[in-house]
């Protein structure tokens, strides 16, 4: 892959590391994961198809999550509504991440339908989308691929759905209200809230346990002497860099989450002296606006920055506009693809996240840069100079 002209000196933007949120600096005991809505949605479908199927409610049942590990969960209510259509609830626990979500009760209703297969439905509280780049079908419900999956699953491990059809509609009764406390409206999601996850575990990537966890891991990969740390944004990211670099143990592989910042200085503080960063262009966008730690409180995706990227390879002045005014960084992805600047785009992006990260550390280190796509499997543009880890 191309890796673009060599670079003189930048000065770049402003270098800022924003503090955490107050409520998420102190947490004095160990950190404990939670459940995504996806998992205790598809725990609530689950629950009311099997009370659809066999007429009993069901206090306990048991879910599979993307990784093939299942899990049990407690139903909060479960009623049949009318012969044929039943309604069951699952109560979210996020564990020790802030979560507006926490507490919330993911509320699924399942009925017959006469055509087989699985039909999904956002009922009150469930937001829908109305603008594009979020991966979703503009009008429908803000229900992510992962849980659509896992409710499907979940479904259909009680009912042969190509024998027989069913509607499922997942509702979250106080959702427009938790909604108000996050960026729905902002990226297009109106109404309520969304039903995420990809691994179905929240982890509290948000918190100040956690960034003490990147440091220490950083800290365990420079004592096991590790050519490099991989800096990872996530669970799908960390994957992909994995089968990037193939050669590297898996010690040197971080879940960074917000934490760059932290991250690169404790791997100068121990003489690790290459970084290599994956993620995608949500991230690595803010990394480039000069931002190292991106939690979505303390930063926001700076369209203008992807604008300028545009203008820089060859883009009109109307698709640069068109970026600038992108609802999400997806969606300026979705911009560049569409108009065949995609890998030039992003290997532009690259560029300028090596210049934030090594102007960060006072050049004492050399930094790689991978952009990957939304699965985090397939490399879109890379960064790296000709001694670099990255191919």
């Amino acid at each position: 892959m191309d890796e673009g002209p060599e670079r003189g000196p930048s000065r770049g933007p402003e270098l800022r590391e924003p503090d955490l949120p107050r409520t998420a600096k102190q947490r004095p005991r160990a950190l404990r994961t939670g459940w995504t809505t996806g998992t205790c949605a598809s725990a609530a479908a689950r629950a009311a198809a099997l009370h659809l199927v066999t007429g009993e409610p069901q206090p306990w049942v048991e879910v599979a999550l993307p990784s093939g590990r299942r899990v049990t969960f407690a139903v909060e209510r479960s009623a049949e509504l009318r012969p044929g259509r039943t309604e069951a609830v699952v109560v979210k626990d996020a564990g020790d991440d802030p979560d507006v979500t926490h507490g919330s009760h993911l509320t699924a209703t399942v009925s017959w339908r006469e055509e087989p297969g699985i039909e999904l439905h956002g009922g009150v509280g469930v937001g829908v989308v109305t603008r594009p780049g979020l991966g979703l079908e503009v009008g429908g419900p803000a229900i992510n691929p992962v849980p659509r999956a896992m409710i499907s699953r979940a479904v259909g491990e009680v009912v042969d759905v190509a024998a027989r059809g069913v509607d499922v509609t997942i509702s979250v009764p106080d959702g427009e209200r938790r909604a108000r406390k996050t960026t729905n409206a902002r990226l297009g999601i109106l109404g309520g809230i969304s039903i995420l996850g990809t691994t179905g575990i929240v982890r509290p990537f948000s918190t100040a346990s956690w960034r003490a966890s990147v440091e220490q891991a950083v800290s365990v990969a420079a004592a096991q002497g590790a050519p490099a740390v991989v800096l990872c944004t996530g669970g799908r990211t960390e994957k992909g860099a994995m089968a990037l670099l193939p050669r590297l143990p898996e010690v040197c592989f971080i879940e960074v989450g917000d934490f760059t910042g932290a991250a690169l200085r404790r791997a100068v503080e121990h003489g690790v002296g290459r970084v290599v960063f994956v993620g995608m262009v949500g991230k690595l966008t803010k990394l480039a606006s000069g931002v190292l730690m991106t939690h979505y409180t303390r930063s926001k995706v700076d369209t203008a920055v992807l604008a300028d990227i545009t203008r820089a390879v060859g883009g009109t002045d109307a698709l640069a506009a068109e970026v600038a005014a992108a609802n999400t960084a997806r969606h300026a992805y979705e911009l560049w693809d569409a108009a065949g600047l995609l890998q030039t785009a992003g290997l532009e992006l690259c560029h300028r996240v090596v210049d934030v990260l090594e102007r960060f550390t006072d050049r004492r280190i050399t930094a790689e840069a991978a952009m990957v796509d939304f699965t985090g499997r397939t490399v879109v543009a890379l960064r790296s100079d000709g001694e670099g880890l990255l191919p």
